[in-house]
């Protein structure tokens, strides 16, 4: 077994990049150092490494942001080296500096390296010198608006504006036509400002359809550069990742072997060092061209792992540590098939607003047998506001892509998350669709579809819908034996659950909210036979019983069916229930059978609310002015991502109750339209 490289390690980072750091380094025998921030103090990271320092406010800018204070406690802590994670400082030049200036390794590339990819616009045309392709634009300093719309319109359109800093989608919009560009450059170069700290952009011919395929690149200081294949990202939204799969269902080994050739001669003519992800445009004919080297380990490393069996963690602490690379190009495994998806804590029916919240319930699939978990969080933990609001990212591997579709869909079927809402029904329906399942999707196929992966106004429910009345049934006539058993006189017929009447079986009353939709239910029978009203449609259900695994199994109709089902009893006494058909889930939350109405507020329609906690970042109405209804009038930042906020009808700007700058609460009144008397 080779020596550990470093006896003592600093992680920058916090979430799942932090703890599935802690886990290579403890298997290697090296003790680990965590940051936090004040938001964090309870975080897994900060309990799952062997010591934990603060390092500022919740913030990003006031901890994980500030190179200064990580570096104070890798010195005081005696860590030798210091491992970025991704996100926050992980590709900050100026940090790499510093940690190697104070004697400590950084576990990554060379700060020069960066700052040659640290400009888009200079990667560019750096790849282009080196005979890597790359796709028609303009990269020019000259960013005045006259002259952008002179380059767009010579090199045509669609069109992409790129931030030329920065990265995660951030700063990108797709422009189709001449008459488009202005309003789109301001959006971006606001965007990108924000998001960065500088607004320059570079333009690109848009590729229609294009596929993103990127190649995991790794370097060491003895001179040898690899590649270790590639992961597959064309499952997007808004630039976003949704699905990344290793090996691509699209490469041929030609291709492949093209690609590969280009990412090595892409890392060496920037002298890379350590691990890296070289991002190529992948037109429908074949051709590929450069998008960006991100010089860092990427979220989506797993998959490369599992067709690998390498674990890219331990290599970036040998060759930070001065060792060769382990393995040289010919002896990259590459077996099986790998996917992995990223639950969120995010409402896809809402236009997948980001969620914050306590995780009340956190059920993910075991590991092993072909399934991994990357999280940061158990069930207890909070999602915080202030960060990425990812919860865990589920990756499968098997012998081959249907194998591995079919148990990605096992393990979702058997996740379940309470408190925030999730994406899992999203990750569902992504996981069955035929431009999955078929590996046709490219990178625009779900912005342009996005309602063939949200659940349909129309979806029948009934028969999860009656299997989950059925559970709760079994539930309550067990909950009665129970009872029963443990009282003075078990054998007494009031310990029956059957909702006996004199002359009759009694009927038995549920009610449900499967979102803001009530449902009530009449119920006759017991012992797992049944008669359910829903609707004005009468239901037979006979044979239902829990099985020894927790599922339920029963007849409806005279047709056997099986279903999963989580049920919960909360503190005021409501059930919380989800039923699984094995295809699709559904939500309830079992009520009382009184009706409770809302009461109706006088302000409903008047105001603009917060959605969410943030920062506003534009003010785009003032007292006075008249707007239209679906007017844009405030864009505020939240979790990473910018927010339009938009009148509700048609009238007169009243109050503006917030600035520029200011930090705003959920639910918090930001503009107030004036009332017709």
């Amino acid at each position: 077994m080779p020596q550990r490289p470093f006896d003592k390690i600093l992680i920058a980072n916090r979430g799942e990049i932090a703890c599935r750091v802690i886990r290579t380094c403890r298997r290697l025998g090296i003790r680990t150092v965590a940051v936090y921030s004040e938001a964090d103090a309870d975080a897994q990271h900060v309990r799952q490494a062997d010591e934990a320092w603060p390092i500022g406010g919740p913030r990003p800018q006031d901890s994980y942001l500030r190179g200064d204070a990580i570096i104070e406690v890798a010195l005081k802590s005696g860590a030798q080296a210091v491992h970025p994670g991704y996100g926050f400082l992980s590709e900050n030049a100026d940090f790499a500096d510093a940690v190697e200036a104070a004697g400590i390794a950084f576990i990554g590339p060379k700060a020069a390296s960066m700052r040659k990819m640290g400009s888009k616009a200079g990667a560019k045309e750096l790849m282009q010198a080196a005979g890597v392709p790359v796709v028609p634009g303009y990269t020019g300093e000259d960013q005045s608006p006259e002259r952008l719309q002179r380059e767009a319109d010579a090199i045509g359109y669609p069109l992409m504006i790129k931030a030329a800093h920065g990265g995660g989608g951030k700063g990108m919009r797709i422009v189709r036509a001449s008459g488009e560009f202005a309003a789109n450059l301001q959006s971006c170069q606001r965007e990108a400002a924000n998001a960065f700290g500088r607004d320059r952009v570079l333009l690109e011919r848009y590729v229609e359809k294009p596929r993103h395929i990127e190649i995991q690149v790794f370097a060491d200081t003895h001179g040898h550069a690899i590649h270790l294949n590639e992961r597959e990202c064309s499952a997007q939204r808004r630039y976003q990742k949704v699905l990344e799969e290793s090996p691509s269902p699209f490469l041929t080994p030609q291709l492949r072997a093209a690609m590969g050739e280009a990412a090595v001669l892409a890392a060496r003519s920037i002298d890379y060092v350590n691990a890296g992800t070289v991002e190529f445009i992948v037109g429908q004919d074949g051709g590929f061209y450069f998008m960006e080297i991100n010089t860092r380990l990427q979220v989506e490393h797993p998959v490369t792992e599992m067709v690998t069996g390498l674990d890219l963690v331990e290599w970036q602490l040998r060759v930070a540590a001065g060792d060769a690379l382990p393995h040289e190009q010919d002896a990259i495994a590459q077996n099986g098939h790998a996917i992995e998806v990223r639950l969120y804590a995010e409402d896809p029916d809402a236009g997948f607003l980001p969620g914050s919240g306590k995780l009340e319930r956190l059920r993910l699939p075991h590991a092993g047998e072909g399934v991994r978990i990357d999280s940061g969080v158990v069930e207890g933990d909070t999602v915080t506001i202030f960060y990425d609001p990812m919860i865990a990212k589920l990756i499968v591997h098997a012998a081959d892509r249907p194998a591995a579709l079919a148990r990605l869909r096992a393990a979702l079927a058997t996740c379940d998350i309470a408190g925030p809402k999730s994406n899992i029904e999203f990750l569902e329906r992504l996981a069955r669709h035929p431009a999955v399942v078929d590996g046709t999707i490219d990178t625009g196929y779900l912005d342009r579809h996005l309602d063939e992966f949200l659940a349909p106004a129309d979806e029948d429910i009934t028969e999860r819908l009656i299997a989950g009345a059925t559970a709760v049934l079994l539930a309550q006539e067990q909950d009665t034996r129970r009872r029963a058993a443990a009282s003075t006189d078990p054998t007494s017929p009031w310990a029956i659950a059957d909702g006996w009447r004199l002359g009759h079986g009694g009927h038995r009353s549920l009610a449900f909210l499967q979102g803001d939709n009530r449902v009530e239910l009449q119920a006759q029978g017991a012992g797992g036979t049944y008669r359910i009203d829903l609707a004005g449609q009468s239901h037979a259900v006979e044979g239902a019983r829990i099985e020894a695994d927790g599922a339920l199994s029963l007849r409806i109709g005279g047709h056997g069916r099986r279903f999963t089902f989580e049920l919960d009893t909360l503190a005021d006494d409501r059930q919380r229930l989800v039923v699984h058909d094995g295809e699709r889930r559904l939500r309830l939350l079992g009520v009382p059978m009184y009706r409770h109405e809302r009461s109706g507020g006088g302000n409903a329609g008047h105001n603009v609310l917060a959605p969410m906690p943030g920062r506003v970042v534009l003010v785009k109405a003032a007292e006075g002015d008249t707007v239209e209804s679906g007017q844009e009038l405030m864009v505020i930042e939240a979790m990473k991502m910018e927010l339009s906020l938009k009148a509700p009808r048609a009238g007169t700007v009243a109050q503006v109750r917030a600035a520029a700058g200011d930090f705003v609460e959920a639910d918090a009144v930001l503009v107030a339209l004036a009332q017709d008397e």
